[in-house]
């Protein structure tokens, strides 16, 4: 949903626009004189909108959601990727399906 609001209105309520955009996803355009200016939109519909994931990371994403992979902590990912470095071979899969 786009709102349309005066630089004014965006310049004294600025806190309860950043809030509707990041938390309803709401959309305002701001305008100057009656003339549209700006947008201002949460990071999350944005990013949705605007610079969707390719495929091919979606794919990764859900590999790594169905073998649990997307769980791991930042420090179980070091201890596995310091234990295969150290054997000199590929990922080990049993590891990463836990």
């Amino acid at each position: 949903m786009t709102n349309v609001v005066s630089a004014l209105t965006a310049r004294t309520q600025l806190g309860q626009i950043i809030k509707r955009a990041t938390q309803k996803n709401e959309r305002f355009l701001v305008g100057r004189r009656g003339q549209p200016s700006i947008v201002i939109m949460g990071i999350q519909d944005y990013i949705k909108t605007f610079a969707p994931a390719p495929k091919e990371l979606k794919a990764m994403q859900a590999t790594a959601k169905r073998s649990g992979a997307s769980k791991l902590t930042p420090g179980e990912i070091n201890r596995i990727v310091a234990a295969v470095r150290k054997e000199g071979r590929s990922a080990p899969a049993k590891k990463l399906a836990r």
